[in-house]
């Protein structure tokens, strides 16, 4: 299992985007297989993670048309800054 773990400063966040995030995460799941998807905000701080199968899944879901519009918005309007990270999960606990 991998994990992808997106963190962004914000900068200015409209109902676009919330519109937006929502439609893509039905995405996610319905197209490309995810299997988990949390995200929080604190101040102008987001922290999204997303649970995949496989990196060939994350690697498609990256190219989907839709996600590339709203990367490309994110940077014009919506993110300061932001970062990703790809990691494999190695063990898992739960309680």
């Amino acid at each position: 299992m991998y994990v992808v773990i997106f963190t962004a400063k914000l900068k200015q966040l409209d109902e676009g985007y919330y519109e937006t995030a929502a439609k893509l995460k039905e995405v996610a799941f319905d197209q490309y297989n995810c299997i988990k998807f949390t995200s929080c905000t604190e101040g102008d701080l987001e922290i999204s993670t997303s649970y995949w199968h496989s990196l060939e899944d994350i690697k498609h879901w990256k190219q989907h048309s839709d996600h590339l519009q709203a990367q490309e918005k994110g940077r014009k309007e919506w993110y300061a800054s932001y970062e990703v990270q790809v990691t494999e999960v190695l063990r898992e606990y739960k309680h």
